[in-house]
């Protein structure tokens, strides 16, 4: 959490509840066999989503470039 709170600023709730989830799963809280979670990040432009996802991937995976981007259509 303390790290995603240094590079996001303003998406507090979002960072509680992905931080939550991911504790969860590392204290085995949940099946193995499940994702981590689901998370869909939705606001105007220039909020920080992106960025937030980013900086989640990069926390979980080591690299930035994971980021799956569903287009309407």
């Amino acid at each position: 959490e303390e790290e995603l709170h240094k590079r996001i600023i303003g998406q507090d709730e979002a960072i509680i509840s992905i931080s939550k989830a991911i504790r969860r799963a590392r204290a085995g809280m949940k099946s193995p066999k499940r994702p981590i979670g689901s998370f869909i990040f939705l606001g105007p432009t220039g909020v920080g989503k992106t960025e937030l996802a980013r900086t989640l991937a990069e926390f979980l995976f080591g690299v930035s470039n994971v980021v799956m981007n569903l287009l309407d259509g």
